[in-house]
């Protein structure tokens, strides 16, 4: 027998997936994670049903049934795009439920490919705001000289040529603006956005007086905001205006054992987009996928999962037919990961312990007493330490 808990949104066991007597040999660690999707997808299925329930109950006949389970289904695709059963990602997915009557400013930080947009379109989905705009703006791609333009408005005449055009904030009044690496703004643009965000006014160039906006801003960014603080590089009152609610998203190398529920998923979504047969990855390459870096994150997996179906022609995706240059990311992401530039003693030190442990459980093929008499440990203090380095093995 096998058996995986179904859990809700706050961690609690409400049930219980169970398979026996398998035709083939005993269960694997494959099975067992096949099963762990399953029964995430089954907990989604029960907490929607509960929660139609329960909002039917406070809501009375005020709305229609069918809009109010429209409402719960669209907040409810958008949390299943955040693929993954580890503690960071279960962790991500909870907040968004547990936000989602309310519409507070929200910061995600993480690694260029980590899902940032993802995890803002689902907390915006899942928030009261779900059937207003959603408008998504790259506060990289903008010139100095033409932010406040973008974001704010301009009106016409302002200079020969010029037509009315409505701002960022205008456009998603009502609803949310996701902000885009918010960190690539000059000290000048930060500036006006904080009296913007402050007043919850906007003056357009050349505009005579403000308009008022209700927004809600998610921000993100890659870059380490905190270090930008102390180099004066970003301002720390808009950091704190814009991190009411914090969210980190994890690189793939910190979650490995989600990359082959995220490879099957990418593999699936696109096999389905080319109205193709779906294809499947054998173990060898299943294996190679999870001890790569992926330096790019879930945006190079996700790459590699479209070539790998424009490309093979058959059902089962070989090693060979894998386009990863292992070696030298393995060695440069190891350099990356344990250089000291820019970090704390303590997250360079949780960067050693995270690996050796890493290494450890590889190497005794995840058998954590083993992999404990090799890190001097006893089995609960690996455990306690997996917890803290949130390792799920």
């Amino acid at each position: 027998m096998l058996g995986v808990p179904i859990k809700n949104a706050k961690d609690e066991v409400i049930g219980v997936c169970e398979a026996i007597n398998k035709e083939d040999g005993p269960f694997t660690r494959d099975d067992v994670e096949i099963m762990e999707t399953f029964a995430t997808h089954a907990a989604n299925a029960i907490e929607t049903a509960l929660l139609i329930e329960a909002l039917r109950k406070e809501q009375g006949r005020s709305e229609p049934k069918g809009e109010l389970q429209r409402k719960v289904e669209i907040g409810q695709e958008h949390l299943r795009n955040i693929v993954g059963m580890s503690p960071q990602i279960q962790a991500i997915v909870r907040l968004i439920d547990q936000i989602r009557d309310s519409s507070v400013d929200v910061l995600i930080q993480g690694e260029s490919g980590t899902g940032k947009e993802l995890v803002a379109s689902a907390l915006h989905f899942n928030s009261p705001r779900y059937d207003q705009p959603f408008v998504a703006l790259n506060c990289a791609s903008l010139a100095d000289n033409l932010v406040e333009a973008e974001l704010y408005g301009i009106e016409k005449g302002v200079a020969t040529g010029v037509d009315k055009r409505t701002g960022k904030f205008e456009a998603a009044n009502g609803g949310t603006l996701f902000l885009d690496e918010i960190g690539d703004l000059s000290l000048t643009a930060q500036a006006k956005m904080l009296r913007v965000l402050q007043e919850r006014t906007v003056d357009r160039v050349g505009g005579q007086k403000p308009i008022p906006i209700d927004v809600r801003i998610i921000a993100a960014t890659n870059k380490n905001l905190e270090r930008a603080i102390k180099e004066r590089m970003f301002r720390e009152d808009l950091y704190y205006r814009l991190k009411v609610v914090r969210i980190q998203t994890p690189p793939l190398r910190d979650i490995p054992r989600d990359i082959s529920v995220i490879a099957k998923h990418f593999l699936h979504k696109h096999c389905g987009n080319n109205k193709i047969e779906t294809k499947q990855f054998a173990p060898a390459a299943m294996k190679l996928l999870q001890s790569y870096p992926w330096p790019g994150n879930a945006r190079q997996l996700e790459n590699e999962a479209k070539r790998l179906v424009a490309s093979v022609r058959g059902i089962t995706i070989g090693e060979e037919q894998l386009d990863l240059p292992t070696e030298r990311f393995e060695t440069d992401a190891r350099e990356k990961e344990l250089s000291f530039d820019g970090k704390t003693i303590d997250e360079v030190i949780g960067a050693i312990e995270r690996r050796m442990i890493d290494d450890a459980l590889k190497k005794y093929h995840w058998n954590k007493q083993k992999a404990a008499q090799e890190l001097g440990l006893s089995r609960q203090g690996l455990a306690k330490m997996l917890k803290r380095l949130r390792i799920m093995a």
